[in-house]
C-alpha cells in the first residue's frame, strides 16, 4: 500500500512590506499584506494589474527581498527584510513566456534539472520524466522540440519538468494568460488532475476570474497597489472538476462575489493612474 506523504508547502505572510526603489522614488508595492496558505491548497491571487501579486511571487521565490515583515515555510523563517532566500527547488516558478530550452527536446528539458544538480541519475529522470508526462498527456512528444509542440503541450511540459522536483510549493505567474480559451480549457483540466494526484502548495496569480474560480481552493482578492488582501473566497466547489462546475449556481455566486470586489479595486487603479499621467 502506499503511504500518504506528509502536506508540505504552508506558507505563512505575515505583514509584509515592499517598497521599490527606498532610497530614490519610494514605490509601496505592497503594505502589511498577511496571508495563510494551508499545505496543499490551490491558492489563486487575483487583483488590478501592478497591484503586487509577483511582488509576493518573487519573494517567495527568492528572487528579491522584501521590505518589511516575515514569509514562513513549512513553519522555518524564509524572508525578511534581512533575510532573502535563494531560489531553490523546494519552490519552483512557471512564468506567463515560458523558459523551456529550444535545443533539447522535450524529455532533455523535463529531465535537465534533478539531473544537473545531481539529484537523479538519468536513467531515474527519464523513468520519472515518462511518468510525469504521461500525467500531463504528453506521451507521445518526448523526442520533439519545444518549436515543433503548439503552446499549450509547452506549458504542460513546463509544469511536467516543475514537478520533476517535488517541489513544496510551485509558484505560477499568469502561465496561461496568452492562450486562447480552448487550449486554456485543456491546460487546466491537466494541471487539475496533476494537482489531485500530488497535492503540492499551487501559488497562482491570474487576472482571469473564471480561472480563479475554477483552479483554486482559495481565491485571494488584492487591492490596488499598495497591495493587501481585501477579500479571501473559499472556493467550496468539490474535487474532482470538470468544466460541468460553471453551470452551477455556486460557481456563479462565487463569481459574482469576485467580480463586485475586483471591479471596486479596479477603479481605483484606474483613477490612480489617470492622477499619476
Amino acid at each position: 500500500m502506499t503511504q500518504e506523504k506528509t502536506p508540505r508547502g504552508q506558507l505563512s505572510i505575515r505583514n509584509v512590506i515592499k517598497v521599490y526603489d527606498p532610497d530614490g522614488a519610494s514605490v509601496l508595492a505592497v503594505n502589511d499584506c498577511s496571508m495563510e496558505v494551508a499545505a496543499g491548497e490551490f491558492c489563486v491571487l487575483v487583483g488590478p494589474s501592478g497591484c503586487g501579486k509577483t511582488t509576493l511571487l518573487n519573494a517567495i521565490a527568492g528572487f528579491h527581498g522584501i521590505s518589511g515583515g516575515e514569509i514562513y515555510l513549512d513553519g522555518e523563517l524564509l524572508c525578511t527584510a534581512q533575510k532573502t532566500p535563494s531560489p531553490g527547488s523546494d519552490r519552483i516558478v512557471v512564468f506567463q513566456l515560458g523558459a523551456l530550452f529550444p535545443w533539447f527536446t522535450v524529455l532533455d528539458n523535463v529531465t535537465f534539472g534533478p539531473v544537473t544538480q545531481g539529484k537523479m541519475s538519468k536513467k531515474d529522470a527519464e523513468e520519472k520524466a515518462h511518468y510525469m508526462m504521461g500525467q500531463m498527456g504528453l506521451k507521445n512528444i518526448a523526442h520533439n522540440y519545444p518549436s515543433e509542440i503548439s503552446s499549450g503541450m509547452r506549458r504542460r511540459v513546463e509544469i511536467a519538468r516543475a514537478m520533476m522536483n517535488d517541489p513544496r510549493v510551485l509558484l505560477l505567474d499568469e502561465p496561461f494568460r496568452a492562450m486562447d480559451a480552448l487550449t486554456k480549457t485543456v491546460v487546466h483540466q491537466f494541471l487539475l488532475e496533476v494537482y489531485d494526484r500530488n497535492k503540492t502548495t499551487v501559488f497562482f496569480i491570474t487576472h482571469d476570474l473564471d480561472e480563479a474560480i475554477f483552479l483554486g481552493s482559495k481565491v485571494y482578492i488584492m487591492t490596488t497597489r499598495p497591495a493587501t488582501i481585501k477579500k479571501v473566497l473559499d472556493v467550496n466547489i468539490p474535487r474532482p472538476r470538470d468544466y460541468r462546475v460553471l453551470a452551477t449556481p455556486d460557481y456563479q455566486r462565487l463569481k459574482d462575489e469576485c467580480i463586485a470586489a475586483v471591479h471596486e479595486e479596479a477603479v481605483k487603479a484606474f483613477k490612480a493612474g489617470e492622477r499619476e499621467m
